[in-house]
């Protein structure tokens, strides 16, 4: 049997070959870690630093603080006060909050925030997976100052609060159809809060520091400031207590009336600027969801009706304007006239014929002696004392979706139109356009532009009057003068006696209009418009209400408001009482 070969055994290994290798490997990583740290510290470290540093820093904005709404008296409207917004850094709560602790915990701020421990404390915690878990998470908004102090007390963790500014207005509802209100982010949503939105909110700043790995502002980090630049102030022309009042008083009828709802409006005559602009059932920019959307903005600027009755006053404006009458002509009035075109026109009830003066006709109201006035005005004139009056056009109040009503071309006026548009048919206006023409009147046939705003205040406290149109005449001292004295006679002796004002001399006029709501709809407006003090006009007056149910005419559902309001608005004002006794214009004759 042959031998097995003999197997070859490896060569010897030189150790001192392979530490030469190791060391070479260890040398080259040296020399490269080396080199890349001379690239990082020496040639790069410029570029490195800065990047570290832009990586630290963090910005966050400083809100701007939004400027307050005040009234004519400076009686703040609205205003914002701080709150806080709590969050938690779930990271640096579980990592340094005991889970034992983390139920007291919980229960402590629950207390504190209203809120449900049980829910809460998951939310503090965060997801098991710290991978998951959030810096950032908040868990209520819009916390007094109290509370926010009493939630740093408890000491927990990671729960801080950002200060934050909620919009307050002091005064509940009164004028809330006027001002709005600020939407959970801020922004004006509805009435003055959204016209001057731009100018409210200010300009917001920002803060930058330098953060740690974990989030943590860096006490000796750089720092920079810009401060935010706050809101301007807005002063209206509105009396908080005159809007008060008012709205009681028509909340008051349109409950005892059963209309939808009600208008009153007051204007200073001399100046524009209106007092009261007061809506039934107001909003309350506090809590605006618990109106509905259809009720939150002011209906003086944007409903539409037709003006009725008391348009009659433009038509004998006029026909005193052109000569074409006194306040003494005389006319025998049916209860039911054919114009010369041959379309009927009625008033509002049977009567036999009466002997009117031009004075009587307004004071009684009559439809039929208006267009036997009126037909003899040329279809453009009437058109243009509508517009110079302000019909067909915006007052420029200034508040949102307000409706320049309804005034078509005379060329387009139908066979009846053209007659109708004297007492005040066939054509629409809002209630604020419709007060506009007595003022204008109680002003001496001169029309200023009606206004909300009396004008802005910087944060330096300088103040900015609000700009305004240019005064423009509407008909003659005289004719002004005229129709004041004949409106006298409507409260007097006419349909208008529930709207006088012991003490002061009144001039009014009572309408009954229609409102059109479609499908053949229809329903009424009562109101009453009144100048007072009638020998030295003050005040321009509308009461209006809408479908009332106890009756139609503004004579009984809305002089009485008027005298309510004009008598506390006059008082308050402190306008002395009427010396002299009326010296009225006949309405009738033998």
């Amino acid at each position: 049997m042959a031998r097995a070969a003999a197997v070859a055994a490896p060569p010897p290994v030189d150790a001192s070959r392979r530490q030469a290798v190791l060391l070479a490997i260890v040398v080259v990583a040296l020399l490269a870690l080396v080199v890349r740290l001379v690239q990082v510290q020496v040639i790069e470290a410029s570029t490195v630093a800065a990047e570290a540093f832009d990586q630290r820093l963090t910005t966050v904005a400083i809100p701007a603080e939004r400027g307050d709404i005040v009234d004519s008296r400076g009686e703040v409207l609205a205003t914002s006060v701080v709150r806080y917004d709590i969050f938690v850094d779930q990271v640096h709560l579980s990592e340094n909050l005991d889970p034992a602790d983390l139920s007291e915990a919980a229960g402590a701020l629950a207390r504190l925030l209203d809120l449900d421990a049980a829910e809460l404390a998951p939310v503090l915690w965060g997801p098991e997976d710290p991978d998951d878990k959030r810096r950032y998470v908040y868990l209520t908004k819009g916390v007094a100052p109290d509370v926010y102090e009493k939630v740093l007390e408890q000491e927990v963790p990671g729960v801080a609060g950002d200060q934050a500014s909620e919009r307050y207005y002091p005064a509940g509802t009164t004028a809330g159809n006027v001002l709005g209100f600020v939407g959970a982010e801020g922004y004006g949503q509805a009435g003055l809060e959204q016209i001057y939105d731009e100018l409210l909110t200010g300009e917001p700043g920002s803060q930058t520091y330098e953060r740690g790995a974990r989030g943590q502002r860096i006490p000796t980090g750089e720092q920079g400031v810009e401060p935010a630049v706050p809101g301007e102030d807005l002063q209206l022309t509105l009396m908080r207590d005159l809007q008060y009042v008012a709205q009681d008083a028509i909340d008051e009828q349109v409950a005892a009336s059963g209309a939808e709802w009600g208008v009153v409006q007051i204007i200073d005559v001399s100046s524009g600027e209106i007092l009261v602009l007061a809506d039934s059932n107001a909003v309350d920019p506090n809590d605006p969801g618990a109106t509905p959307t259809a009720d939150r903005g002011s209906r003086s600027s944007w409903t539409v009706y037709e003006p009725g009755s008391t348009a009659k006053v433009v038509t004998m404006a006029a026909a005193l304007d052109a000569g074409l009458a006194t306040p003494t002509s005389q006319y025998v009035i049916p209860d039911q006239y054919t114009a010369p075109n041959g379309q009927q026109f009625k008033d509002s009830h049977e009567h036999e014929d009466l002997k009117l003066t031009l004075t009587g006709v307004l004071a009684e109201s009559s439809n039929t002696g208006t267009v036997m006035v009126g037909q003899n005005l040329p279809t453009q004139v009437r058109h243009d004392y509508l517009s110079k009056f302000g019909f067909g056009r915006l007052t420029g109040v200034g508040l949102p979706g307000e409706s320049a009503g309804i005034l078509h071309d005379a060329d387009s006026w139908d066979g009846r139109t053209q007659y109708a548009v004297l007492f005040g048919q066939g054509l629409g206006a809002t209630t604020l356009q419709s007060t506009q023409v007595f003022a204008t009147l109680a002003n001496g046939g001169v029309r200023k532009q009606p206004h909300l705003v009396k004008g802005t205040v910087d944060e330096d406290g300088t103040e900015h009057p609000a700009e305004l149109a240019e005064p423009e005449r509407v008909v003659s001292e005289e004719t002004a003068g005229t129709i004041v004295r004949m409106l006298e006679s409507a409260v007097a002796d006419g349909t208008g006696a529930n709207a006088a004002i012991p003490g002061y001399r009144v001039a009014g006029k009572t309408g009954t209009a229609q409102a059109f709501e479609g499908n053949g709809v229809i329903k009424h407006v009562a109101s009453f418009i009144g100048i007072a003090p009638a020998d030295d006009p003050v005040l321009a007056v509308n009461v209006a209400l809408y479908d009332p149910k106890t009756s139609i005419y503004g004579g009984a559902v809305a002089a009485p408001v008027f005298s309510e309001v004009t008598g506390y608005a006059l008082r308050y004002l402190g306008v002395p009482p009427s010396t002299g006794a009326a010296d009225l214009y006949p309405t009738t004759y033998e």
